[in-house]
């Protein structure tokens, strides 16, 4: 099969599964193992995870990103609820519209400039209640890290949880790079889920380093209902489960999630310490950055034309094309190599 000539910086998806979790893989192909979640890998990916979020914890392994947070949201909120987000949301822009079509959840999109809500944010839709002609609002999504690539701290995310609760309302956590940013903050996982107030984590881990899988985990049981029926009606539940559990606790095992997670933010900040360096050298007019680069993405805006000629050589997706912005992600694959190379030939566009 032809492979990419080049390194791509336009996603994380784009790169394999990582070695330790093929692995896994193989291993866990052996014999039987009973279906549906019975086997002996989903009972110690259970074991593993209430020891990192806390005992209450309850963990249901989906196939994907999207169907983990339509399972999850449909946990937190009933038929006539609804969900404030971030305009810039991955339920609301990039899933097709999977949880209003699928799951029947009215999406409160909420602009903001960095991608990040904060109580006063969302008390611009958190109003209503007792309206029959509005949709409940019911549940706030917040992503971890943001899509432009920003953090919430622990003390922000405890600040939401608090404030959504004391609404009556639940929050959840879009976590598909959720490592990155446990990486970035050097906290653990729980510090900024469990401990700071998140009723329910989609666990990332397609873009970390598994062929497929993603976990919808219910760290708050009380205001999590259904999980593994809504699971099974969301077509989310697997009958093999065993080689989804087998690739997450590859991740857990000697926290590979979180060396794979913080090489990427470093091949990140590499290529925007060396961009930084172009620009004040003027090698690079015309190059913007419109966030910190704080986990493995890089939000940058260019001259059409550098683009162009930049995209002869390496792919890459435009994250606002009518304002010239392009994102460029990094991954546990990424080497100081390719990111060399790329720096060279986005400077040599610049000429």
């Amino acid at each position: 099969m032809e492979t990419a000539k080049t390194h791509s910086f336009a996603s994380d998806n784009y790169s394999g599964a990582h070695p330790e979790v093929l692995e896994a893989l193989v291993a866990a192909n052996v014999r039987q193992q009973i279906a549906y979640g019975e086997d002996a890998y989903t009972t110690r990916l259970q074991e593993r995870l209430s020891a990192e979020f806390g005992v209450a914890a309850e963990v249901y392994p989906v196939f994907n990103g999207t169907g983990a947070n339509v399972v999850g949201l449909q946990t937190l909120v009933p038929r006539w609820g609804s969900v404030i987000c971030a305009q810039t949301a991955h339920v609301n822009v990039d899933e097709g519209g999977a949880p209003e079509k699928m799951a029947g959840l009215k999406l409160l999109a909420i602009p903001t400039e960095d991608g990040k809500l904060t109580p006063e944010l969302i008390d611009t839709e958190a109003y209503g209640w007792g309206d029959e002609h509005r949709a409940q609002p019911s549940a706030v999504t917040i992503t971890q890290s943001s899509e432009v690539g920003t953090l919430y701290t622990a003390a922000e995310v405890r600040a939401i949880a608090e404030h959504v609760h004391s609404l009556g309302m639940s929050l959840h956590m879009d976590g598909s790079r959720v490592a990155n940013a446990a990486a970035a903050l050097n906290v653990p996982l729980r510090e900024f889920t469990s401990d700071a107030g998140v009723d329910v984590l989609s666990f990332g881990g397609t873009k970390n380093g598994l062929v497929l899988g993603e976990a919808v985990v219910v760290l708050n049981p009380e205001a999590s209902k259904g999980s593994k029926f809504i699971r099974k009606t969301s077509m989310q539940l697997a009958s093999k489960m065993r080689f989804v559990s087998a690739q997450f606790l590859a991740l857990l095992e000697d926290e590979l999630w979180l060396r794979s997670a913080a090489h990427a933010n470093a091949m990140a900040s590499r290529m925007r310490t060396a961009l930084d360096a172009a620009i004040a050298n003027g090698q690079a007019e015309g190059l913007r950055f419109m966030h910190p680069t704080q986990v493995n993405s890089l939000f940058a805006q260019l001259p059409k034309a550098v683009t162009e000629q930049l995209r002869t050589k390496h792919r890459f997706y435009d994250w606002d094309e009518a304002a010239g912005v392009v994102r460029w992600v990094c991954s546990f694959d990424t080497q100081e190599s390719d990111v060399d190379l790329f720096v060279e030939d986005l400077i040599a566009a610049f000429k």
